[in-house]
């Protein structure tokens, strides 16, 4: 077990035993003859747009018909990138008990745990703590495990969480140890029916009075005096002098628990604890997230060089101790180590409403499409609970790049004591904002640079090089996070996805011509449905407009009920609403959450998608520049309250909402006409189609109209939202170009 030190090292025992095992999908014929017959029905479809373009007998219906047409093209091309995820997709079992009885826990190679925050106000450093905590309190050898915190916000408020949660972990890791704990994040543990006892009451009190003082800090926005109980302490803070801001402070590293000497109140060694707050400078860029996450690398590998990485999240805490263990399963295969790159975990979340209103879950994102791509040559790097061989970060698997300095190569052993004046003038040095300058990094070497989604774009570049992944899903959530409340804060982080997607699609790295060349065809293609996520909004705005304004001006752009051409559009639209109900049900969902999926995914296409794109092309017209938005993950009660009673909040104004309201407004118009036409027995033939998808959006749209005119509370439309979107549905039904009006 030694090449473990090297997880791509090929093991010289033939015998290991197998610890995991891998199924196909039941259901991979049926996708695949599924997709034959979708896929002539889909090019009937274009046959048909092509018949009524060339036979248009006015500039208002080849524009009615070139939209139209345009529209399925781009949902086609989505379904047909789609249907790589659908080829091959894989179940995957571990045996972490039998791996346990035949490897010694002296073989297991070493863990660095990197968690990134950013903002102690908008995610509170309290939920940092406790996933700190969690992962701490592995079944893990403590000495092998290094816990590194980023705070790219450079918070002293954050720091002096963490000073606070290492004297807590003293007593909250031996109090697991002993009773066998499965929760190991104390909030998570305090929140279920714990047994009621002394020793349990006193660890209890113990984390509430921590939260206290953190909270306290918080409040008053810096540390003072009377929190700091020692000269070390006190030393730690003297780098935030009155120079000292968020984009321009000094490289500040802090070890706070040592794994070779800092030992819990059973006498057992802690993991060490070491806080990073890289050097910003305002003339240098700063990466974002990836930046933060390369400076992570290079300081690991100053201080404990790790061969294992396992990256998180702020808020999503470790929701299973045995997860190392799980990891090893694959790591001691000698048949697929030598390519692995990574192990991707689902992101799941606690404190999910029963119907998930925001589609927050994300079961195709993070459940289904990994499955699939998980036959293939393994999942995209979701962000978080993922799993990294190091020496996936410099190169191929056959051909490794050399860094600039012999100590952050991945082979390197670190030989003196993290707290020795090298180890720490080095990490120092690593962590400053210049180091990078003229060098290979975030290009060739560690976490990618190049996309505001950071970790889709490594993923993606890794697979390029020759690595492999495996998408592990246990039965127990391995890890748990939160998830936004309000409306408006799923859009805006779904805003940010959209730009990082479509740089991805801009770049040399387009997925269609660069991705199907270097990963094959079906990964290309499967990389190509996620860059092009964004141009969603094309189909679904023509579809929420057009036909709706045309049935306004009682212009029928459909088959009749009685045409052949009909039935070829409700096979479409059964064929593909069925398959994707039946797959998100398959994997665990309800009616009811693929009704919000579904919900969300036209909502996201009238607005984050949308104004994703117009904000990426106005960056490039450079009229506007993108920005990094750190989620919101503080909980207000009222948004709270509205959150678990199903209720959307839409208290925030947005010019996001303005689109969404106006898609509402003129349905629930065009419906009215098209029924008043109905009920006087006139034209429900030829308008049955365009009824349908008017009621079809409307139904959707019920949380709006509630909104808009049922609710007084905070949550409800605002006013402005409301008006601007009423004038601009009248002003769009007033220039719709037709020429013929009833």
């Amino acid at each position: 077990m030694e090449g473990l030190r090297d997880c791509t090292t090929s093991s010289s025992t033939a015998s290991t035993p197998t610890f995991h095992t891998v199924r196909q999908a039941r259901r991979i014929a049926l996708n695949r003859v599924f997709a034959a017959i979708y896929s002539c029905a889909i090019l009937a479809l274009l046959y048909h747009h092509a018949l009524k373009l060339t036979h248009s007998n006015s500039l208002a219906a080849f524009f009615i018909s070139l939209s139209l047409f345009i529209s399925d093209i781009f949902l086609a091309f989505m379904w047909v990138t789609q249907q790589s995820f659908r080829m091959t997709p894989v179940y995957r079992s571990e045996f972490p008990e039998q791996l346990k009885q035949v490897v010694n826990e002296s073989d297991f190679p070493a863990l660095d745990v990197f968690i990134c925050t950013a903002d102690p106000y908008k995610e509170p450093p309290i939920s940092v703590v406790n996933t700190a905590l969690s992962v701490m309190a592995y079944d893990y050898p403590a000495e092998k495990v290094s816990v590194y915190i980023s705070d790219d916000g450079g918070s002293q408020i954050t720091l002096f969480a963490f000073m606070e949660a290492a004297k807590f972990a003293s007593h909250w890791l031996p109090f697991c140890r002993k009773n066998n704990i499965v929760d190991r994040s104390p909030d998570a543990y305090f929140a279920s029916n714990q047994p009621r006892c002394s020793e349990t009451q006193k660890i209890k009190e113990m984390y509430e009075s921590m939260k206290v003082k953190v909270d306290n800090v918080l409040e008053r926005g810096k540390v003072a005096d009377d929190y700091i109980t020692g000269e070390e302490e006190l030393t730690a803070f003297t780098k935030w002098t009155n120079g000292f801001t968020r984009q321009d402070h000094p490289a500040v590293i802090q070890v706070l628990l040592d794994n070779s000497k800092d030992k819990d109140i059973s006498g057992h060694l802690m993991p060490s604890l070491i806080y990073v707050s890289r050097e910003k400078s305002r003339t240098s860029p700063h990466h974002f997230k990836a930046g933060a996450l390369n400076a992570l690398l290079r300081v690991s590998a100053v201080m404990t060089n790790a061969p294992m990485i396992l990256t998180l999240d702020c808020d999503m805490y470790s929701n299973d101790p045995q997860t190392p263990i799980r990891v090893l399963c694959y790591l001691t295969d000698p048949k697929i180590r030598s390519t692995l790159g990574y192990i991707q975990f689902p992101q799941k979340f606690h404190g999910l409403n029963e119907n998930d209103i925001y589609a927050c879950e994300h079961k195709y994102m993070y459940i289904v499409n990994p499955l699939g791509m998980d036959g293939l040559s393994g999942p995209d790097y979701e962000g978080s609970g993922c799993f990294f061989c190091r020496r996936a970060f410099f190169g191929g698997p056959s051909s490794m790049i050399s860094p600039e300095i012999p100590e952050l190569n991945p082979h390197h052993v670190v030989a003196k004591h993290i707290q020795s004046q090298p180890i720490l003038e080095l990490a120092h040095k690593v962590a400053g904002c210049n180091f990078e300058n003229s060098t290979r990094w975030g290009y060739k070497i560690g976490f990618k640079y190049g996309s505001l989604v950071e970790d889709f774009f490594t993923g993606y570049r890794l697979k390029g090089e020759g690595w492999k992944a495996i998408f592990c899903n246990p039965k127990r959530p391995a890890f748990l996070g939160d998830v936004p409340i309000s409306l408006v804060e799923v859009l805006v982080q779904c805003k940010r996805w959209t730009v990082g997607l479509i740089e991805v699609v801009f770049s040399k790295y387009n997925p269609i011509t660069f991705g199907t060349k270097t990963i094959g065809l079906l990964m290309g293609l499967a990389y190509a449905h996620y860059s092009f996520w964004p141009s969603w909004s094309i189909p679904i705005t023509i579809y929420a407009f057009i036909p709706q304004l045309a049935l306004l001006n009682g212009v029928s752009i459909f088959p009749k009920v009685s045409e052949p051409w009909f039935f070829l559009y409700v096979f479409l639209f059964l064929g593909a609403y069925g398959q994707h109900l039946l797959e998100f049900i398959f994997e665990g969902g309800t009616i009811q959450r693929w009704w919000n999926d579904q919900r969300m995914w036209m909502i996201r296409g009238l607005s984050c998608f949308l104004f994703g794109s117009l904000e990426y092309f106005l960056k490039c017209l450079g009229i506007s520049t993108t920005s990094f938005n750190v989620t919101n993950k503080v909980v207000d009660d009222e948004q709270s309250k509205n959150y678990e009673q199903g209720v959307f909040d839409f208290g925030v104004p947005s010019p996001m909402l303005v689109s969404l309201t106006m898609s509402a407004i003129i349905n629930l118009a065009a419906l009215v006409r098209g029924l008043t036409e109905a009920f006087m027995g006139r034209k429900m033939e030829e308008m049955f189609v365009q009824m349908f998808i008017a009621g079809f959006v409307v139904v959707n749209s019920a949380p709006i109209y509630e909104a808009m005119v049922l609710r007084s509370d905070k949550g409800r439309m605002p006013i402005k939202t409301t008006v601007v979107s009423i004038f601009l549905a009248l002003a769009l039904y007033v220039l719709f170009p037709f020429t013929v009006r009833n």
